[in-house]
């Protein structure tokens, strides 16, 4: 639950960078870089922390669970995803919030390396997922088509002239990203929740026979 409520805070995060790209202004260039920067830098470093408590929650529930026969695969195979997406976030994160000017030509490249690193990280939630349930073909295109964005503006040389369009893409892009992360916390919560129901039912449950005071039978021969 925990990993779903960051997935949920980095896709506001997304959400509300998305909107400041294409919504900002020229002028007010510098400061969009520093709180954009800012905001990823939060967004890296919340999603890394989680990621290390955990993995020591799962760590010591998998030493518990190898005392007991046939359930340590079955911990393993919830271990937390490395947050790819949380280490990029916070590498650019430094980058805008102390380097502004210097990196405002280049911005169009970090922000689609990390829209890059994010549809990465989305294709790894839906390859854990299916251990919970069949994924949809459909569900893979969603970020096949923000790598291929990022993939087609990271190729283009950077026009100056170009950049204030360029940036408004990308937001757009981030947005259109945020919203499918939403869509996938939901789905991973939908989908879990029904598994564990399934789960549950499989449980057998009964009294247990009660055998204390009977005795062996005598075989008598007649």
């Amino acid at each position: 639950m925990k990993v779903l409520q960051i997935s949920a805070v980095r896709a506001i995060i997304v959400l509300v960078t998305g909107f400041l790209l294409v919504k900002y202004r020229e002028d007010t260039m510098t400061w969009m870089t520093i709180t954009v920067g800012v905001l990823f830098l939060i967004s890296g470093l919340v999603a890394c922390m989680v990621y290390y408590f955990e993995k020591e929650k799962v760590a010591k529930k998998t030493a518990k669970a190898a005392l007991q026969e046939g359930q340590q695969e079955e911990e393993d195979l919830k271990s937390p995803s490395f947050p790819i997406a949380g280490v990029g976030s916070i590498v650019l994160g430094i980058i805008l919030a102390v380097m502004p000017n210097t990196f405002t030509t280049w911005m169009v490249y970090i922000l689609s390396a990390l829209l890059i690193l994010g549809a990465v990280n989305q294709f790894m939630n839906l390859a854990r997922s299916r251990q919970y349930a069949r994924v949809p073909v459909y569900m893979w295109v969603f970020p096949t088509i923000s790598m291929v964005v990022a993939i087609l503006l990271i190729s283009r040389p950077i026009e100056t002239d170009a950049l204030f369009f360029t940036l408004k893409v990308i937001g757009w892009a981030f947005m259109y990203y945020g919203v499918f992360e939403f869509v996938l916390i939901i789905r991973m919560y939908l989908v879990r929740k029904a598994y564990d129901k399934a789960e549950a039912a499989k449980v057998v449950t009964g009294d247990k026979m009660v055998t204390d005071g009977i005795e062996d039978a005598e075989i008598v021969e007649e």
